[in-house]
């Protein structure tokens, strides 16, 4: 068997290398990255959204042009494609959290779901290089929005929203003579 024929072999199938393969550096394993948590996904997804509103503006607006009126106009396109009925003043289930039949009331986002999607872009935000003092998410008229967004919807769905009060833990003292007694025992 000449040294052709024998190449041709090791070529065909064999599981043994030749001195011609041996000179090709073998393809090193792909790092896949971590599977994002369920927030990080969120916030790329809303992040990239945002960033298509912007760039579907005429005239398009860069980032390092956007400010909080953008955001506030980006908070009322979203509501198209909300699920929320808020009912107007003139409606006949104004106030009512359970109306007993349908309205042409429009359905809005959810306040709570803005308020959500604000604090995870106003976190891109600053992950992308922003610095917090220029975030036109962290704008005082993007939580003024926010605040009358909760307040009607609170009315025209006559659910009250009521801020949670944090737990205080509570610190018991030990009074030095039941201690005492306690060893004793």
């Amino acid at each position: 068997m000449s040294a052709d024929n024998h190449h041709d072999v090791l070529a065909e199938g064999s599981s043994s290398r030749s001195l011609d393969q041996s000179n090709h550096p073998q393809p090193q394993p792909v790092q896949v990255p971590a599977q994002l948590s369920r927030y990080e996904s969120q916030k790329r997804r809303d992040w990239n959204t945002f960033g298509q509103y912007l760039r579907n503006q005429r005239p398009s607006v860069s980032l390092s042009q956007c400010n909080y009126n953008h955001v506030l106009d980006f908070l009322r396109y979203l509501d198209q494609f909300g699920k929320t009925k808020v009912h107007f003043h003139g409606c006949v289930f104004f106030g009512q959290p359970d109306p007993p039949g349908p309205c042409t009331c429009p359905l809005r986002q959810a306040w709570g779901s803005l308020d959500a999607l604000i604090g995870r872009l106003r976190a891109a935000y600053e992950e992308q290089g922003g610095a917090p003092e220029t975030n036109p998410f962290g704008n005082g008229a993007i939580r003024v929005y926010l605040r009358e967004v909760r307040e009607c919807q609170a009315k025209a769905r006559g659910i009250p929203y009521k801020k949670k009060k944090k737990k205080k833990h509570q610190i018991s003292k030990v009074d030095p003579d039941d201690s005492k007694k306690l060893r004793q025992a």
